[in-house]
C-alpha cells in the first residue's frame, strides 16, 4: 500500500503521541527520529512521523529541518501533510508554529491551514479561539510558567498572528458543531477574506471527526495529536485504508532487563516518580553535582546492580522550589542540559550492559536518550495511557521496547503499567 499521511512533530513524545492516535483509528504507523537515511527499509505501513526537535530551536532551524522532513515524504509518496504540535500550542511569539506552518504552507501551495490543538480526551479543548485545560484557560496553567515557552496568552488568534505574517481567522463552535460541510464553507470565506490560518474550536472528540471530515482535501493540516483522529476515515472513504482492526497495532516481543528514567519536573511525572518509588529500587541525580563531573558512573553501577531483580528507576525530577534553585545556580539552559546528556549516557551504558525495555518520562529527556542510542524508528503499538502508546524500536541497532512519555501525560502508575503493556 502507498504512504497515505506524512507528519512532522516539533518533539520525540509528540510525535510519539501523534503516532499513538493514528494506529488508535487504524493505520500502521512508523515514528521516524529525524529525517531518515536514504536507505532505511520501512515495514509496510499507512503513515509516518517524522519526529524533530523543533519545538525551542531558533526558527530558521526549525523551518529548514521541517522542509527537509516534507520533501522526504513527498519522495515517499504521502498524499496530505500533518504538521504537530502540543495541545497547549507551546511556542514563544517568534514560534516555531507560524514561521514552519508558513513555510510547509508554502511549498505545498495550500491555500489555507487550520490550526487545531485540541485533545479533549486529555482535557485540551478550544472555545471562541480560546485554550482550556480543564476548566482552566491556558494561561491561568502550569504553561503560564513554562521555562522555555510560557504560554500567557489563552486566543490562539493573537498568539498564533503574534508569529505570521498571514492573516488568521476562526471557525467558531457553531459552525463546527453543524457539520463539516459548514466548517468548508466557512473555511472557504476565511480564505476569501486574505486568511492563511483558521484556528477551529473543538470542545469533544466528536468535533475533531467533524473538523477531519472537513480538511480530507487540504494538502496541509496542523494541530495537535486529536485532530488527526478524523484524518484516517478520510482514506477509509475512498478506499485507500482497509479496516485493519488490532493488527494496526501489532508488534514483536522484547525481551530483557527494564529501565525507568525521568527528567520532567511536570507535577503528573513527580507523581509517578512517587507511585514507583513506593514499589521498586530507585536513584536520584543531583543537577549540581553533574555539574561537576559526578553521579553518572554510580548512577549506572547501583542500577546494574539492581536491573537483574526487575525494573528499576533514575530520575532527575524535583519540585518546582528546588528546580527553580538549581536553575539560579547553574541557569536554565545549562541545568536542563546537564540533565539530558546525563540521562543519554545513562541509557547508553545501561542498553550496553542488557537493558532491553525502557521508559522514559520527559520530551527532552526523550529526546536525548533516542538521539543517544541511535535509534532511527519506532514502529508503534497498543496504548498504554491516552496520548502514550507502546513502541519497539525498527533499523539498525538491538531491538527494544520503548515507552516515550511527555512530562504532562499519564496516570500515577504509569511507569509500572507502561512496563506490562510493552510486548
Amino acid at each position: 500500500m502507498p504512504l497515505l499521511l506524512g507528519a512532522i512533530a516539533d518533539d520525540f513524545t509528540g510525535a510519539t503521541d501523534l503516532c499513538n492516535m493514528l494506529v488508535r483509528h487504524g493505520m500502521r504507523t512508523v515514528q521516524l527520529i529525524g529525517v531518515p537515511r536514504p536507505d532505511l527499509e520501512l515495514p509496510e505501513v499507512d503513515a509516518v512521523t517524522v519526529a524533530l526537535k523543533s519545538r525551542t530551536c531558533p526558527a530558521k532551524e526549525a523551518v529548514a529541518s521541517s522542509l527537509e522532513a516534507l520533501d522526504w515524504l513527498r519522495r515517499e509518496g504521502a498524499r496530505q501533510i500533518f504538521f504537530k504540535y502540543c495541545s497547549t500550542f507551546d511556542s514563544t511569539p517568534e514560534g516555531n508554529i507560524g514561521p514552519v506552518g508558513d513555510a510547509l504552507a508554502d511549498r505545498l501551495d495550500a491555500a489555507i491551514a487550520i490550526a487545531c490543538p485540541a485533545f479533549p480526551e486529555t482535557g485540551r479543548t478550544i472555545y471562541m479561539g480560546h485554550l482550556f485545560v480543564g476548566d482552566r484557560l491556558l494561561s491561568e496553567t502550569h504553561m503560564a510558567h513554562h521555562p522555555l515557552t510560557p504560554m500567557t496568552d489563552p486566543d490562539l488568534v493573537r498568539v498564533l498572528g503574534r508569529q505570521t505574517p498571514r492573516k488568521v481567522g476562526l471557525v467558531a463552535w457553531p459552525t463546527v458543531r453543524r457539520g463539516a460541510a459548514f466548517v468548508r464553507d466557512r473555511l472557504t470565506e476565511l480564505r476569501h477574506e486574505g486568511c492563511r490560518w483558521a484556528i477551529v474550536d473543538c470542545l469533544e472528540d466528536e468535533d475533531l471527526l467533524t473538523i477531519g471530515e472537513a480538511v480530507a482535501d487540504h494538502p496541509l493540516v496542523t494541530g495537535g495529536s486529536g485532530v488527526a483522529m478524523g484524518l484516517p476515515a478520510n482514506f477509509r472513504r475512498r478506499g485507500l485504508l482497509p479496516d485493519r482492526g488490532a493488527e494496526a497495532a501489532a508488534l514483536p516481543a522484547v525481551a530483557g532487563p527494564a529501565l525507568v528514567l525521568a527528567g520532567s519536573c511536570s507535577a503528573a511525572t513527580l507523581g509517578q516518580i512517587e507511585a514507583f518509588r513506593a514499589e521498586r529500587p530507585s536513584h536520584r541525580l543531583d543537577p549540581l553535582r553533574l555539574a561537576k563531573g559526578e553521579g553518572i558512573a554510580e548512577a549506572v553501577a547501583w542500577a546494574r546492580d539492581h536491573l537483574a531483580t526487575g525494573p528499576v528507576l533514575i530520575y532527575a525530577s524535583a519540585p518546582p522550589e528546588e528546580v527553580r534553585a538549581v536553575q539560579a545556580e547553574l541557569g536554565r539552559e545549562r541545568a536542563g542540559a546537564l540533565v539530558e546528556e546525563a540521562m543519554a549516557e545513562i541509557a547508553r551504558a545501561l542498553v550496553e550492559a542488557g537493558v532491553r525495555r525502557l521508559v522514559v518520562a520527559g520530551g527532552e529527556t526523550s529526546g536525548a536518550v533516542v538521539k543517544a542510542l541511535g535509534i532511527e524508528g519506532l514502529a508503534i503499538g497498543p496504548q498504554i495511557d491516552p496520548g502514550v502508546p507502546a513502541t519497539v524500536t525498527i533499523g539498525r541497532g538491538p531491538r527494544l521496547a520503548l515507552a516515550l512519555k511527555s512530562g504532562n501525560f499519564g496516570r500515577h502508575d504509569f511507569f509500572l503499567r507502561a512496563l506490562e503493556v510493552m510486548p
